[in-house]
């Protein structure tokens, strides 16, 4: 049986050391077995309120100066605890990122400033429970947020998520000259191929990026030159 990190903790190691040396090879078996309830437990106690199965975000720059920028997220949340009556939502950046802001369902109820980022509250108006499925729209529109030659769109991963797509959308006026993806976590730089970039029918370019291997706490950014 192979053994995680966890067993080769030093006091692991030396239960087992001792284990080793009793006739009974089953002791062995159940404490190899007591290590892997432990480590599933733990890392339920760490799951948090909900999952994210599907995560879309899209940057939709406006005009040619970035000056008004309308950010869209879509996120279906499966609940896996009972009684949960409010949902979090994040925002930062440069600009007014709170020029308007809306959400279905609930209703924002406090905002408030944590470090470089803000928190939303989002109260549902009723009680979820586990296994319970909804999908969150959130919009915010942005002035003066993306007025520099070289810019960057930014998702934190923040619960476990299954999908994450992100999406900027150029106006006619002024294409992305280059793109490339930010992996925090693992100092990764990724310039993105053609493959990534389409144009719309009324002629805005847009560059997509996704996955479905996100990793837990990563932050991801688009960066990009226009």
């Amino acid at each position: 049986m192979g053994h995680s990190d966890e067993s080769r903790h030093p006091s692991h190691q030396l239960i087992r050391s001792v284990l080793v040396g009793l006739p009974n090879g089953w002791l062995i078996l159940l404490f190899d077995l007591y290590l892997v309830a432990r480590r599933w437990l733990t890392q339920q106690r760490h799951e948090g309120l909900y999952e994210i199965l599907d995560y879309d975000a899209t940057l939709e720059l406006k005009d040619r100066r970035g000056e008004t920028a309308i950010f869209t997220k879509r996120q279906q949340v499966k609940f896996i605890q009972d009684h949960i009556l409010a949902f979090e939502d994040y925002a930062w950046g440069d600009g007014d990122i709170f020029a308007a802001y809306q959400c279905t369902p609930g209703v924002p109820v406090d905002r408030y400033p944590v470090g470089d980022r803000w928190n939303i509250l989002i109260s549902l108006r009723e009680t979820k429970q586990s296994g319970d499925v909804t999908d969150f729209h959130i919009q915010r529109t942005i002035k003066n947020g993306f007025v520099k030659p070289e810019e960057s769109f930014q998702t934190e991963i923040s619960h476990r998520t299954r999908r994450l797509k992100m999406t900027i959308i150029f106006p006619k006026s002024r294409r992305c000259r280059r793109a490339a993806l930010l992996e925090r976590s693992r100092h990764r730089h990724t310039e993105l191929g053609p493959e990534h970039f389409t144009d719309l029918p009324d002629g805005r370019q847009q560059v997509i990026w996704e996955t479905d291997k996100v990793r837990p706490f990563e932050v991801y950014t688009l960066k990009w030159q226009w």
